[in-house]
């Protein structure tokens, strides 16, 4: 199996725990080995992008992350 099969079920696996100790005893796991960016660097249509969602949710025009939800799991059962 490779690095980017075992990160896509590590990611799957994950969104799909609830149980909050668990989650955090993974983060533990997972902070030895990694120390994120703390400015991570963005493209000019990533800036662009987040530049137009916030003029989105400014104007009333974004959803809730239940509703979000809701789409994902439309869309999967499709």
């Amino acid at each position: 199996m490779s690095n980017q099969e075992i990160k896509q079920l590590l990611h799957e696996s994950i969104e799909n725990i609830n149980d909050g100790e668990f989650l955090l005893a993974v983060k533990q796991i997972i902070d030895r080995k990694y120390t994120p960016a703390r400015n991570p660097e963005l493209t000019e249509w990533q800036i662009q992008r987040i530049g137009k969602s916030k003029e989105q949710i400014k104007n009333g025009k974004g959803i809730s992350n239940s509703q979000a939800d809701l789409l994902i799991e439309k869309w999967l059962n499709e």
